[in-house]
C-alpha cells in the first residue's frame, strides 16, 4: 500500500509551514530515512525524511508556498504498485490528546514505520520511549515538535506537549481589531498592493497581541555610563590570542557585555529571575537569556542557557553562532523557546531609547538603546561621558516593582564597573 508523506508539525503553535526546498524529484526512488525535503516555519528549517521505500510521487506544492499541517504533499508507491498522479490533500488537524481524524496511515504513528530507526509516519523521528509514551497519553506523534539531533522526539518533548494540552484547555481569546475589510476600506483601492502574512510575521501578530492584552506590563527606565566597560572590551579584544588561522580567538561587542550583566543581575535579584503560572511562579536556578535578532520579516529570540556561568568570549563565540543560524532559519525548536528573561538592542540603528514588549513565558526584557556621547556634571565640572538608556519591561503578575527596580539597579552596577563580572 502507497506511503503518505505529510506535512508535519515541528512547533506547537504552527497551523502552516511551507516546503523551503525539496530534495527529490518527481518519480526519484527513494529510500526510507532518506530527506526528502525541509519544512520551513515561522521560526525554523528542519529535515524531512522518507518514511519508506520506493518510488516517489510529489503533489505539485511548490517550495515557499504556505500550506496547512497535515496537507499530504507526497506519495511513496512500492515495487508493483500502480502509480498515480494527484494532487496536495489536506488533513484534519488533531484535537488536543487525540491522533489526526483520518484514516491515512500518515495522520498518525503507524506502528510498521518505526522499527530500530525511530522514524514514524509522515517521516518524523522519535524514540522508543517518547513513542510509548505518546501511546500511553494519547497524544499524535505528528502534532509534537522534536529536540533531538535532526529532530528526533524524545521523551521530555511527548511531556512538554502534555503539558501544553492542559494549557491549551482554557484558551486565551485575543481580540483581532478591525477586519481586513473595514481596514481596506479607509484607503482608496488601487493605493496599496497587499502582501500575504507569512507564518513569522502572522505568529509574531497574534504572540504580541496577546502579550500585551493577557500580561499586565510596568517599565523602569535608567541611564548607564559605559566608558569603563568601552575601555575594557577595547582592551580585551587587543589581548585577544590569536587562533590557529591567525585571526583573534575572539571580538567582544558591546551586546555581550549587556548579555552577561543581564544573567548575573538576574542571579543577584532571584525574585525577578521568575516566570508566571496559573498554578504558581516558577523560581529558576540559571539566567537563560533570549537575544532578540532581526531577520528579514521578522525576527528570532534564541536563548542562551546559564549565562551566567560562561566567560563573555563564551557568550559571543555563542550568539555569533545563534545569530547566524537564526538568520538561515537553522535553529531547533529548543533553542527558542522558554527562557527566563530577554534582551533587545536597538542601539546599532541609532535608537536612543524605546520599550519593548514582553515574550511569554519570560517575565522581563530589556530594551537596550544606543551608545550616545554627552556631558555630565562631575564634581561640578562637566566631563564627556558615553551613556546608554535601558528600560526594563516586566510582567507584573510575577515581578514587582521594587524587584524589577532592584534588578535594574543591579544590571546598571554591573555594566559601569564591568570588573564585577568576573567575581
Amino acid at each position: 500500500m502507497a506511503t503518505e508523506v505529510i506535512l508535519p508539525k515541528v512547533d506547537m503553535d504552527m497551523d502552516h509551514g511551507s516546503i523551503s526546498k525539496w530534495h527529490v524529484k518527481d518519480g526519484d526512488t527513494v529510500k526510507k530515512g532518506q530527506v526528502v525535503f525541509e519544512i520551513e516555519t515561522d521560526k525554523s528549517a528542519m529535515e524531512i525524511d522518507s518514511p519508506a521505500d520506493g518510488v516517489i510521487k510529489l503533489a505539485g506544492v511548490k517550495e515557499k508556498e504556505p500550506i496547512a499541517i497535515g496537507t499530504v504533499v507526497a506519495m511513496i508507491y512500492g515495487a508493483g504498485e500502480e502509480q498515480k498522479a494527484f494532487v496536495a490533500t489536506s488533513v484534519k488537524p488533531a484535537k488536543a490528546g487525540a491522533g489526526l481524524t483520518s484514516d491515512s496511515s500518515a495522520a498518525k504513528p503507524d506502528p510498521g514505520l518505526r522499527r530500530d530507526d525511530g522514524i514514524v509516519g509522515g517521516g518524523l523521528r522519535a524514540t522508543p520511549l517518547a513513542r510509548r509514551l505518546a501511546e500511553q497519553a494519547g497524544i499524535s506523534l505528528v502534532g509534537i515538535a522534536g529536540s533531538g539531533p535532526h529532530g528526533r522526539i524524545t521523551s521530555a518533548d511527548v511531556q512538554k506537549a502534555q503539558a501544553a494540552k492542559l494549557a491549551a484547555a482554557a484558551p486565551v481569546a485575543v481580540a483581532s481589531g478591525l477586519s481586513s475589510d473595514a481596514i481596506k476600506g479607509q484607503y482608496t483601492e488601487g493605493s496599496y498592493e497587499v502582501k500575504p502574512l507569512d507564518g513569522m510575521r502572522r505568529t509574531i501578530a497574534q504572540r504580541l497581541t496577546q502579550s500585551k492584552q493577557t500580561v499586565p506590563h510596568f517599565y523602569v527606565s535608567a541611564t548607564c555610563t559605559i566608558d569603563t566597560l568601552m575601555a575594557t572590551r577595547e582592551r580585551l579584544n587587543a589581548n585577544a590570542p590569536l587562533g590557529a588561522d591567525k585571526n583573534p580567538a575572539y571580538k567582544l561587542s558591546l551586546n555581550d557585555f549587556i548579555i552577561k550583566a543581564m544573567a548575573m543581575a538576574l542571579q543577584q535579584v532571584p525574585a525577578a529571575n521568575v516566570t508566571y503560572t496559573d498554578d504558581g511562579i516558577l523560581q529558576h536556578r540559571t539566567s537563560d537569556v533570549g537575544v532578540a535578532v532581526s531577520v528579514e520579516g521578522g525576527l528570532f529570540t534564541p536563548v542562551i542557557r546559564s549565562a551566567e556561568s560562561k566567560s563573555l568570549s563564551q557568550l559571543s563565540a555563542e550568539m555569533k553562532d545563534l545569530a547566524a543560524r537564526a538568520r538561515a532559519r537553522k535553529l531547533q525548536s529548543h533553542e527558542y523557546q522558554g527562557g527566563t528573561a530577554a534582551i533587545s538592542n536597538l542601539g546599532m540603528f541609532g535608537v536612543e531609547q524605546f520599550t519593548a514588549i514582553i515574550n511569554p513565558p519570560q517575565a522581563t526584557i530589556l530594551a537596550v538603546g544606543a551608545a550616545v556621547e554627552r556631558f555630565i556634571p562631575v564634581h561640578k565640572q562637566p566631563v564627556l561621558a558615553t551613556q546608554i538608556a535601558v528600560t526594563l519591561s516586566c510582567d507584573h503578575r510575577a515581578v514587582d516593582g521594587a524587584v524589577g527596580a532592584q534588578l535594574l539597579a543591579a544590571f546598571k552596577r554591573l555594566v559601569e564597573d564591568p570588573a564585577l563580572m568576573l567575581v
